[in-house]
Parts: C-alpha cells; sequence; structure tokens
C-alpha cells in the first residue's frame, strides 16, 4: 500500500512539472467525475456521478470538462457536475450508495443487485462481473480537457493493524493542446476482512488518452484488472451472529473468533483490455454563433461519419485450494487432482464498423441514422480430459465466431422530444439469430411553472447463454450443453419533477428460459446408535426456467426540505412471479434525514445526519466461492434473510477542494436481533468508524 501511494504521488509531481500547457477550451464548461464514474451511482435526477470527486462549482477553473464514451460507436457523454456535498460517506459502500447489493460483507467482496431492474446482463468476461464495485470498463473511463494539469486523490480507511480495510484511488489528466490529452485513474482497495480468511486485494488501473479534432477524432483506453480474494465460505453457523448463547460455551465471538467453512480458497482474477475507437467526419465550417468566442471565428459542422472500434479483452481467472481433506469433505465433485491447477482463460476481440448519417444534415435521414457491422473472435481455455484417458488432463481451446449486423436511429437536438432505439441481429457464428432492439426516450414540456421529464425505455433480447453457462470444467463443477436462447421483454416508464424532487419509476419484464446457476447439492444421512445426521456435499449446475417468468418493479424517489433539514427518501416494490427460481425482496428502503449547513462565512460545508437501508425477508442468493457467483440456496436448508435496518451515522465536510467524512458504520449492531446479513452465511462488519479524504488539485 505504501509503495503504491508513493509510486503514485511521485508520477503526479514529475506530470505536473513536465506538463504545464496553457489550453483553450473548445468544449463547454461543465465540471469533472475526476476519479472514474461508477455506474451504480447517481445523483438525484439519474445522472451517473462519481461524488468521491465532486467540485465546487466556484472551484471549478474554467476550461475543465470531462466526458465518457459508449463502447459501440464512441459517442461522447459529457458528465455533469454535481455542486452538492451530498452522500459521500457511502461512496466506499460495497453495497451500493442506497444499499441495493446483496454481498458477502468486506470491502470489494462480490455483489449481486437485489434490485432486478439493476442487474446488468452476464457478459463472456463472467468471473469479473461480481466484482463491478471496482472493475471498470471502457464506457466507464472518464475523459478529462483541461487548462492546467488536473489531479485527485481520495483514501478511504477503517480500522486498523489485521482486520482493517483501506481504499486509494488517483486521477490524473493534463492536455498536450487543445485537442489532445491523456492521464490515468488508479484505483486499489484492500480489505483485510473482520472475519477469517476473507481478505480482498483489488486493483484496478487505467491509462487513456484522446483527440477531438474537427475531422478526426480518436479515444483510447488501456485497464488492467488484478483481484486477489480468500474465500471463506461463510461462518459455519449463524447463531454465532443470531443467537450466540444457543452455541459453544454461550460466549459471544469477536468476529475473527468466529469458525469459517475454508481457510485455504483462493480466486484469483488478471484482465488486460485495450479499447480504440475513431472516427473521421466529413462536413462544412461556419461562422461561430458564440460572439463570446473571439479565437475561434469558425467551427466545424460534421455531416458524416466512418467509425471503427475496436476492443481486445484478456482474462485469467485461478482457482486456488490447497485443503485436499476439506475439498473431499465438502464437495461432491473433485475433477482435478491436488496437482492439476484450475485455470480458464478469455480473449475476446470485437471489431465494428459503422457510417454514421449526423441528425439534421441528411435529406435521406433528419434523425441521426448510423449502420454498422461488427465481429467478435472469442476464444476460451479450459482443462479437459485426454481422450480415451479420463484421469489426465490438458488445457484445450473453444473458439467462437461471431458476425453481426445493425443500426441506430437517434434524435438529440431540440427541447422537447429525444431518442435513441438501436437494434442488432447475428446473422454468422456461434450466436446466430441472436437479435436484441432496445429503444430511450424523453418528453420534457412545462407544468405550473416546472420542467416534467417522461421517460421511457424498452427492449426486446432474444440472447444466447454465454460461454460458461454453456461450457465449464473445474476442480468441483463441470458441464457442457446446449441451452435455448433467453427471450426477454421489458417496458419501463419515469416521470421526473425537479422541483417537487420527485422521480417515479415503473416498469415490468418477461423472461422465458431464464437461466442461472442452481444449488444441486447432495443430501447423505449416516447413522450411528447415538443420533441420525444429515450433511450435504455441494454441487452447482446450470438451470433453465422454460416458463415465462414476470417482474413488476416501481420505484419511488421523494426528497424533503425544511430549512437546513432534509429527509431523503427512496422505496422499491418489486414483484417476482416465480420466486424459487428468482427470488426477489419485496421491498427495498433507503431513508437519509441530515442537517446541511455552512460555517465561517459558508465557506465551510456541513452535512450531519444518518442513514438506513433495509429490504424485506427473502431467500436472497448463495455464494459458491468454487466458481465466484451467486446461486439459489440449497431447496432443503434455505432459510430467508433481510429485515435488519442497516444504520450509518454520518458526518460530512466540504471546505473549497477537500472533503472529508466520518462515518459510523452499523450502529444499532445486535439491537434488532442481530441477524446483519445480505448473503446466507456471511454476516456484515460489525460496527467500525470509517473514514475518507477527497483532494482535487488544478495546478
Amino acid at each position: 500500500m505504501r509503495k503504491i501511494l508513493f509510486i503514485t504521488l511521485l508520477i503526479l509531481i514529475s506530470g505536473k512539472i513536465a506538463a504545464q500547457v496553457p489550453v483553450q477550451n473548445q468544449f463547454s464548461q461543465f465540471g469533472s467525475s475526476a476519479s472514474g464514474m461508477d455506474g451504480n451511482l447517481y445523483d438525484r435526477n439519474g445522472n451517473p456521478i462519481d461524488t468521491t470527486a465532486v467540485i465546487d462549482a466556484s472551484t471549478i477553473p474554467i476550461g475543465l470538462s470531462s466526458w465518457t464514451i459508449d463502447e459501440r460507436f464512441g459517442i461522447i457523454t459529457e458528465v455533469p457536475v454535481d455542486t452538492l456535498l451530498y452522500n459521500f460517506q457511502n461512496t466506499n459502500d460495497t453495497g451500493g450508495p442506497t444499499g441495493h447489493y446483496t454481498y458477502l460483507g468486506n470491502l470489494g467482496s462480490p455483489r449481486i443487485s437485489h434490485v432486478f431492474f439493476e442487474r446488468k446482463d452476464p457478459s463472456q468476461l463472467f468471473f469479473t462481473d461480481p466484482y463491478d464495485f471496482t472493475v471498470r470498463t471502457p464506457q466507464d473511463v472518464v475523459y478529462t480537457n483541461t487548462k492546467s494539469p488536473f489531479s485527485n486523490l481520495t483514501y478511504y480507511k477503517q480500522g486498523g493493524g489485521e482486520y482493517g480495510e483501506e481504499r486509494f484511488k488517483a486521477y490524473f489528466a493534463v492536455n498536450a493542446n487543445k485537442r489532445l490529452g491523456f492521464g490515468f485513474n488508479i484505483d486499489y482497495t484492500y480489505g483485510r476482512g473482520k472475519y477469517q480468511h476473507q481478505s480482498t486485494a483489488l486493483f484496478n488501473g487505467n491509462l487513456f488518452a484522446y483527440y477531438r479534432g474537427d475531422k478526426y477524432n480518436m479515444h483510447f483506453s488501456f485497464i488492467n484488472d488484478n483481484l486477489k480474494v480468500a474465500e471463506n465460505g461463510g461462518i459455519t453457523d449463524d447463531r454465532y451472529i443470531t443467537k450466540p448463547e444457543q452455541i459453544g460455551d454461550g460466549q459471544k465471538l469477536d468476529a475473527s473468533e468466529i469458525p469459517v467453512n475454508f481457510k485455504s480458497i483462493w480466486n484469483h482474477n488478471t484482465g488486460y483490455h485495450g479499447f480504440l475507437t475513431h472516427r473521421y467526419n466529413l462536413g462544412f465550417y461556419r461562422d461561430n454563433p458564440d460572439k463570446n468566442d473571439t479565437i475561434n471565428t469558425e467551427i466545424f459542422v460534421p455531416v458524416t461519419s466512418f467509425i471503427h472500434t475496436l476492443k481486445v479483452d484478456m482474462n485469467r481467472r485461478k482457482y486456488i485450494s490447497q485443503d485436499e481433506t476439506k475439498n473431499q469433505s465438502y464437495f461432491e465433485n473433485n475433477f482435478l487432482s491436488p496437482d492439476n491447477t484450475d485455470i480458464t482463460k478469455q480473449l475476446i476481440v470485437k471489431n465494428t464498423l459503422g457510417l454514421s448519417l449526423l441528425e439534421g444534415f441528411n435529406k435521406w435521414a433528419k434523425a441521426g441514422l448510423t449502420a454498422f457491422v461488427s465481429h467478435e473472435y472469442r476464444r476460451f481455455t479450459m482443462t479437459d480430459t485426454i481422450a480415451d484417458n479420463p484421469g489426465q488432463r490438458i488445457p484445450t481451446d473453444y473458439v467462437e465466431n461471431v458476425v453481426s449486423v445493425g443500426g441506430q436511429l437517434i434524435k438529440e437536438q431540440g427541447k422537447t422530444l429525444h431518442y435513441n432505439v438501436t437494434g442488432e441481429v447475428a446473422l454468422l457464428g456461434e450466436d446466430i439469430g441472436q437479435f436484441q432492439i432496445e429503444g430511450t426516450g424523453d418528453l420534457n414540456f412545462r407544468l405550473f411553472n416546472d420542467t416534467v421529464r417522461l421517460e421511457a425505455n424498452a427492449y426486446i433480447k432474444n440472447l444466447n447463454p454465454v460461454f460458461y453457462y454453456r461450457h465449464f470444467h473445474s476442480k468441483h463443477y463441470w458441464w457442457d450443453q446446449d441451452l435455448s436462447k433467453i427471450m426477454r421483454t421489458r417496458i419501463e416508464g419515469k416521470l421526473s419533477i425537479d422541483h417537487w424532487k420527485t422521480q417515479l419509476r415503473a416498469g415490468v419484464e418477461n423472461i422465458t428460459n431464464y437461466t442461472y446457476l442452481d444449488n444441486t447439492s447432495v443430501k447423505y444421512t449416516a447413522t450411528t446408535e447415538e443420533k441420525e445426521t444429515v450433511t450435504y456435499k455441494n454441487d452447482l449446475a446450470v438451470r433453465q426456467h422454460s416458463g415465462n417468468i414476470q417482474i413488476l418493479s416501481a420505484s419511488l424517489r421523494q426528497d424533503f426540505k425544511w430549512g437546513i433539514l432534509h429527509l431523503d427518501n427512496e422505496i422499491t416494490y418489486q414483484k417476482s412471479s416465480n420466486q424459487n427460481v428468482l427470488p426477489l425482496p419485496d421491498l427495498s428502503l433507503y431513508h437519509n434525514l441530515y442537517l446541511r449547513f455552512g460555517l465561517a462565512k459558508k465557506v465551510l460545508k456541513v452535512e450531519l445526519g444518518a442513514d438506513v437501508r433495509y429490504f424485506t425477508k427473502y431467500y436472497a442468493p448463495d455464494y459458491a466461492p468454487a466458481i465466484g457467483q451467486f446461486y439459489l440456496q440449497n431447496p432443503e436448508t434455505r432459510y430467508k434473510v433481510g429485515g435488519y435496518p442497516l444504520v450509518n451515522a454520518y458526518l460530512n465536510l466540504h471546505l473549497k477542494r477537500t472533503r472529508i467524512f466520518l462515518n459510523m458504520y452499523n450502529l444499532i449492531q445486535g439491537d434488532m436481533g442481530g441477524g446483519y446479513f445480505t448473503a446466507p452465511h456471511y454476516p456484515l462488519n460489525p460496527r467500525s468508524l470509517k473514514f475518507g479524504l477527497s483532494w482535487n488539485f488544478f495546478d
């Protein structure tokens, strides 16, 4: 940790010395989300932000702007500034800023949202999907244009010594001229774990560069992931948390003393991700309508664009299990001998070519129109059986190719109506017949001197299950099977009234051939003269539910303000038509009561309050360490998790370019029955004090 801090500081210092290049901003003056965008964090208007790098409006230098890009066409989305001192204390919470995630308790541990409409589709990079708390994709990379070198340092700390947790983030951006810029982002998370053999060491770093000229535009990023996670299989008996008087000698144990199932199992993911999107624009020059800009007398107006995007992903997942005695007693199957290494590798290369007719300039397309074709090459390397010698194992490659075509119709100009419809179909290869059509739109109008925004999104998808649902070979689980395509249809609407601070969202989805990981643990009964003992050996399989499953979801966000007193609320209701296959909590609640005021002539901004997260009891998904994924609970031993209010008290301070928080986590530990779990057998961390600091530099 100290080495990373030292190296980062050296890079920042040397970068500032070498790159003092003044730049004239060519973009609109937006604020920066400079330490990296997390798609799971939103401001109160639903805009994605990274609140660890919030810059007060009065401290934003003229000429600083930031944006992200989409992975398919490289379309730019400017990152909005969040000028509020809001929720900084929750930016390092693995459970999410409003507690929507089921996770294993420790900082940076695997997680899955228990709000279904927030879940992402499984990706071909299957093993890193549960680590989206720290893992970044190209569309999460934040690019910055700045007149002077910009950097952000953020540090989180909880406890110390053997059981503490730390997270360090650094962001640096600089321009070579007004069109060319580059920088880097570092995110290192180290959660030692309050419970035995639970540590997480997660590194994510990226380098980025861009060129935004009149006719040529380019964005490049390179991302490295290194995720080391110790797996303890959960505590051996939940009563150590819920009813300590009933187990052992009746004495309540410290978290570090509670027995766990494993002590010699690790998952290690290493990933390298390269991304390049560039385009050449045809168009014309016209007089600059901005009379205040005396430098650029003409601006270039693109009419047609030729687009190329290249995305390369390499990942290696290594499963390490050194306790062979425990393997034999805990798992039903042990396909690999102790000297075999459980490794799977992935290489995915995707090229996309597109032709775009921009909105408003073509008589054939008044809206923007884009056509594209893509080719994806996939190679998966797994352990396989040597023919005629099933006891011998060798690495085997599985190669897939997919050719797809598609189009996009988009309208972004104007203030009233906007829409974006994209469709794609696979014509050749492994996913032939796969298609998806997705559309979003919004309508904005005035009502009672306020702006009302109606938004809608819908899709229909016919998807081939990702590779590891169809094939997987490992030490304890092994399958090869043909699966039907998954049909998903969703429609969702959203109403926003900014003046009332109201957001109402509702939607419904139907899924056919829902594909999931099922718990198929095997029951064993041992009979002695004294008693009969029932045990289960762990096993797992991929299942498809051939019928239909419907999910209904509705969410209300409503904030209130009385002077310096604020009360923010979020209520999510959802219902699954099949709780055995797709279990979901009926209600998820978040409430935040706080005081916001200024001191020292309002130079020092203060938030003082407490928030609570709560979800109703349901059969929450269990976690399988041997594959690093969430799956259903054993139907014969399952039990409901939830019904526990997680209360945190906090103090936020914001002084110019510096933000600080203190947070007392799990304030009422043990006072509500003690069942502080979000996943079966994985308790949350006990009561603890957390600290965070974020500091922006503009020179």
